[in-house]
């Protein structure tokens, strides 16, 4: 993609023709303890939205949810990997400190979680979709509360009050090949006779192209975790603050869509990757913006479903991602990778009290949403957490709470003030002159360079030195 970073921030912040259930809607300026609906899929890369002008219109409601709250266009993921991404937003606590290492290492259940905080103050906590707060457990029980015998359930044991916790794609196929992992979305597969027809598009673990699926509409699994999220709110009595986090499946490879989703976008058009090399990325490029848009025509439904509540005036709505995509760019695929198609997602955010058409390009951290769900909420953030509320920014009242994003995953980190990202691989970080190996730093100018190909480390000393006492430690645990 040959885009330019100013004319995609600009564009972003456009007017959208149309006409949506927010359209009418005037956002309360006073609210205390506002509703949250929280849309968090696995895996959507910052720049495939309809803020980026290089791309097809797949998200409108997005798009237009941006134009009635606050666009952060350079959101950072703590760390771009699943289940150290979702600990660090449950416990609000950077990746050096959440406990959560890897995919490999179940989140600490002596540490709080914003869900109860939440729940401790009177919320209705909901969840629906992939926690990963459990990864390497493998037992979402077929109710998808993860039971344990003799104690709570581990979904109690987070902090919320009702949900369903379903696998990803590949952890809910291969615990149903084990046989004995009970998972909720595979029980309900099997109830439907169609869990040959799903694993028919599970070829393989890597981002082969998948499609179109062979379930019916209502069974492919992301309109699955939507109705269930329905199910949630329903289920909360009108005037009971309600906080739902709706954790889809997609746009995680396989790039699995349903025959509509699949019909309406194979003639569509998609720039190919940056730097690009080797396969052609066009089927898959053409899946991941099918599921993304297929998303975000859940997140018009919900809104439509909370304007019959007579709620929406009164709902925080967020729309984030855990990590993003490399999706060829580089000759790249998944993430785990400290580049930006990697390491930043779409961060919006509307409601009430939140300024309207705003678009900041200037570094955010997503682990920061943890404190602005604290605080729209009217709950102290814990002196122990690392996360810090946008909330005075979104609504006006003061500036950004950071200077500079930080990412980080295993043996690297980052650091990124809005145009230069300085990146440190081996061992380094703060703890460089400790180690017995100095670490390898690239540096890139995002503004001039943004597929992050150059590296300017020898040629910007300078700058080099300005940004390294930033970067978190690297490797800051052993991984068990």
């Amino acid at each position: 993609m040959k885009m330019n970073r100013r004319a995609f921030l600009k564009a972003s912040g456009a007017a959208v023709a149309g006409l949506s259930v927010t359209d009418q809607v005037t956002w309360g300026r006073h609210v205390s303890r506002p509703n949250i609906l929280f849309f968090y899929p696995d895996q959507h890369r910052f720049d495939w939205t309809s803020m980026n002008p290089e791309l097809p219109e797949i998200t409108p409601n997005l798009k237009r949810l941006a134009n009635r709250g606050v666009h952060l266009a350079n959101a950072l993921s703590p760390a771009p990997v699943c289940a150290p991404a979702r600990a660090c937003l449950a416990s609000g606590k950077a990746y050096a400190n959440c406990g959560v290492a890897s995919n490999s290492i179940p989140y600490p259940l002596e540490q709080t979680t914003l869900y109860s905080l939440l729940r401790k103050a009177g919320y209705r906590v909901l969840g629906c979709g992939k926690f990963d707060l459990d990864k390497p457990g493998k037992n979402w029980s077929l109710d998808g509360k993860h039971h344990r015998q003799g104690k709570p359930s581990l979904l109690d044991a987070w902090g919320f009050t009702n949900g369903i916790d379903n696998a990803g794609k590949m952890d809910g196929a291969n615990a149903y090949k084990d046989g004995d992992k009970p998972e909720p979305y595979f029980a309900f597969l099997e109830s439907r006779g169609l869990v040959e027809a799903h694993l028919k598009n599970f070829k393989t673990l890597d981002h082969d192209y998948a499609g179109p699926s062979l379930v019916p509409e209502d069974v492919y699994c992301d309109n699955w975790i939507a109705n269930n999220g329905l199910n949630l709110i329903r289920s909360v009595p009108r005037g009971t603050p309600w906080f739902i986090q709706i954790n889809f499946n997609g746009p995680h490879p396989p790039m699995d869509v349903t025959k509509s989703m699949y019909k309406k976008w194979r003639d569509e058009k998609f720039p190919p990757p940056r730097a690009g090399k080797g396969n052609d990325w066009s089927a898959k490029r053409r899946n991941y913006a099918a599921m993304i848009h297929n998303i975000d025509r859940w997140l018009g439904v919900f809104e439509q479903e909370l304007n019959k509540r007579g709620e929406l005036e009164n709902t925080l709505i967020v729309y984030c991602s855990d990590h993003g995509e490399m999706l060829g760019d580089r000759g790249m695929s998944s993430k785990s990778k400290p580049y930006h198609p990697s390491v930043c997602v779409p961060l919006v955010a509307a409601g009430p009290g939140i300024r309207e058409g705003v678009v900041c390009e200037r570094p955010t951290e997503t682990l920061d949403l943890t404190a602005t769900f604290l605080d729209f909420a009217g709950i102290a953030i814990p002196k122990d957490m690392d996360s810090k509320s946008l909330r005075p920014f979104l609504e006006g009242r003061g500036d950004l709470p950071r200077t500079h994003a930080i990412s980080s995953l295993g043996n690297w980190s980052l650091v990124f003030d809005g145009r230069y990202k300085l990146i440190a691989t081996g061992a380094g970080g703060r703890k460089a002159k400790k180690a017995k190996t100095a670490p390898t730093l690239e540096l890139y100018d995002l503004n001039t360079d943004p597929a992050e190909i150059h590296d300017l480390a020898d040629q910007h000393p300078e700058i080099v030195a300005r940004l390294r006492p930033l970067l978190p430690p690297v490797a800051p645990y052993r991984q068990k």
